[in-house]
C-alpha cells in the first residue's frame, strides 16, 4: 500500500507533454524562462490617450499596434498586453507545462553544467533590464544566454528556441525586424524537431511570429501566422479555451486591416462569444474587444450594430464601476456619438449632460475633457436647432445660443490648456516628459479648432436667419 501511494504521488508530480489536452490544465506560458507577462516601464511605439479622443475616429492600427512592446516571450498570448488576463501560472504550472519531456532523464533528473547556471543568470538579469527599459544592456544578456543554452542544452533544444525567442521579442522592440525575423524562424524549427508541427509550443511561436509580422503591417504574413496557430490551438487546446479565442480575435484584426470586414466581425464576434461563455463576459479583454468590434462597426457603416455593442458596454461599465468612474464616461460618450449620427439626438444630448456633469465631479473645472464634451453638446443643440427650423417649430433661435454659449466656454479652456502647457514645456522637458505635453496640446488644439470651426458655422447660420426674417418683414 504504501508503495502504491508512493507511485501515485510520482505520477502526480510529472506532466507528459503528449497528455496536456485539457483546456483547464493548459498554462499561458509554454516556455520555461520566457518573459511571458513582463510589463516594460519604458513604453515603445504610438501608446495611447488616457482619454480616448478616437472614440468616434479610432486609428484601428494604432489600437492594434501601440502597445506592441510591452510583452516579451513566446507564450499563448504575447499581443496586445493590456488585454492579457491578471492571473498568472504557478511556477510549479510553468514548469509542468513547459519542462515535462524537455529536460527530463531517466533518472527524472535536469540537466545541470556551468553553462546550464549561466543560461539562468543571463536570462533572469536580461528580463531584470528589459522591465526598466535598459534595452542595450538586456541585448546583451540575452546574447549571453542564447550562447549559453547552445552550450549547454544543445543546439537543438527547445531552451535554445526559447533563448532566441527572447531575443527576438527584444530585437521586435527595437524595432531592428531583420535580426528578429531569422530568430524567430530558428525558435519555430527547433519546436518542430523537438515536438512535431503540431505541439502547442510551435502554436505558440507561430503566434508570436504573427505579431511580429503584424507591427511591420505585412499582413499576409501575419494572416499565415495566426492561422497556423488557431488550428493548433484549436486541436491541442479545444475551441472554448481563452487562448484559443485570443488568437481567433487577432486574427480577426489582421483580417479587418486586409478589407475583409465581414469574415473579420465573425472573428472578433465569436472571439467575445467564447469569453462570455466562459464567465469573461465582463473582465477588461473581453470590454477591449466589444470597443474594437463597435469601431469596425462604425468604419463599415454600420451603425445599429455598433450602437448594440456600445449600450453593453456602457451597461457593463454601469454595474462594474459606476458614474464615478470615467471609463463609464468615456463608454457613455461614445455611446452618444453613435447615435447623434443617427438622429437620435435626445437621447444622446441626454446622455453627453450626463457625462459633463459627472465629469465636472472628477475633473478640474477647466480641463480640456470637459471642453471637449461641451462642444459634443453643442453640436447636438445645432442640429437639433437645424431640425427645428425646417420643421417650422420654435427654439431653434434657443437652441442656437445655448450652442454658442458651450462652444465660447469650450475655446476658452482649450486656449487656457494651451497656455498652461506653453508654458508648462520646458520644465517638463527637462523631467523627461516632452510626449505626454504634445499629446495633451495635440488634442486642446484639436478641439479649439473643431470648437472654432462650430461656432463659424453657427454664426452662419444665425446670419441666415437674420436675413431671412429681414425678407418677411420687407413682404
Amino acid at each position: 500500500m504504501l508503495l502504491g501511494q508512493a507511485a501515485t504521488r510520482l505520477l502526480r508530480r510529472i506532466r507528459f507533454p503528449s497528455q496536456i489536452t485539457s483546456p483547464a490544465r493548459t498554462t499561458r506560458n509554454v516556455f520555461p524562462f520566457s518573459l511571458s507577462e513582463m510589463k516594460f516601464s519604458h513604453q515603445y511605439g504610438s501608446g495611447g490617450y488616457t482619454w480616448r479622443m478616437s472614440q468616434r475616429n479610432p486609428c484601428l492600427w494604432i489600437l492594434l499596434c501601440g502597445h506592441a512592446g510591452i510583452l516579451l516571450g513566446i507564450n499563448a498570448n504575447p499581443v496586445f498586453a493590456k488585454e492579457m488576463p491578471t492571473q498568472s501560472s504557478s511556477e510549479n504550472d510553468i514548469e509542468g507545462a513547459g519542462l515535462a519531456g524537455l529536460r527530463k532523464v531517466e533518472d527524472d533528473s535536469i540537466i545541470s553544467n556551468i553553462h546550464t547556471s549561466k543560461w539562468r543568470v543571463f536570462t533572469d538579469n536580461g528580463r531584470d533590464l528589459y522591465s526598466q527599459g535598459k534595452l542595450d544592456e538586456a541585448e546583451r544578456y540575452f546574447f549571453s544566454a542564447l550562447q549559453e543554452a547552445k552550450e549547454g542544452f544543445g543546439e537543438r533544444d527547445p531552451h535554445v528556441a526559447s533563448a532566441c525567442n527572447n531575443l527576438a521579442e527584444l530585437y521586435r522592440v527595437k524595432k531592428e525586424f531583420v535580426k528578429a525575423e531569422p530568430l524567430y524562424l530558428e525558435a519555430i524549427k527547433i519546436l518542430e524537431e523537438s515536438f512535431g508541427s503540431e505541439d502547442i509550443r510551435v502554436g505558440a511561436a507561430f503566434r508570436n511570429l504573427g505579431q511580429f509580422y503584424l507591427m511591420q503591417r505585412k499582413l499576409d504574413e501575419a494572416h499565415v501566422c495566426y492561422e497556423h496557430a488557431l488550428k493548433i490551438q484549436g486541436r491541442v487546446l479545444g475551441h472554448d479555451h481563452a487562448d484559443y479565442s485570443d488568437t481567433m480575435y487577432h486574427l480577426g484584426t489582421v483580417l479587418y486591416l486586409q478589407g475583409k470586414e465581414k469574415d473579420s466581425e465573425a472573428l472578433i464576434q465569436n472571439s467575445i462569444r467564447i469569453l462570455e461563455e466562459g464567465g469573461q463576459g465582463e473582465s477588461s479583454i473581453c470590454l477591449k474587444r466589444l470597443r474594437y468590434l463597435s469601431q469596425v462597426y462604425l468604419k463599415s457603416n454600420h451603425p445599429a450594430e455598433a450602437e448594440n455593442v456600445q449600450r453593453k458596454i456602457l451597461h457593463i461599465m454601469e454595474l462594474s464601476k459606476g458614474w464615478n468612474s470615467l471609463d463609464t464616461i468615456v463608454a457613455a460618450e461614445g455611446l452618444a456619438l453613435t447615435l447623434q449620427s443617427v438622429g437620435n439626438l435626445k437621447e444622446a444630448r441626454e446622455l453627453l449632460e450626463r457625462c459633463l456633469d459627472a465629469r465636472k465631479t472628477l475633473l478640474s473645472e477647466d480641463h480640456i475633457q470637459i471642453g471637449a464634451n461641451m462642444l459634443h453638446i453643442a453640436r447636438v443643440a445645432m442640429l437639433n436647432s437645424n431640425q427645428l427650423r425646417k420643421l417650422g417649430i420654435s427654439g431653434a433661435s434657443e437652441e442656437l445660443e445655448k450652442a454658442k454659449d458651450l462652444l465660447d466656454n469650450s475655446i476658452r479652456i482649450a486656449r487656457r490648456v494651451l497656455d498652461k502647457l506653453s508654458k508648462q514645456k520646458g520644465n517638463l522637458r527637462s523631467n523627461g516628459a516632452p510626449g505626454e505635453t504634445r499629446k495633451d496640446a495635440r488634442v486642446a488644439l484639436i478641439i479649439l479648432l473643431q470648437s472654432l470651426n462650430a461656432l463659424g458655422l453657427l454664426q452662419i447660420t444665425k446670419q441666415e436667419d437674420s436675413q431671412d426674417s429681414q425678407k418677411i418683414l420687407n413682404l
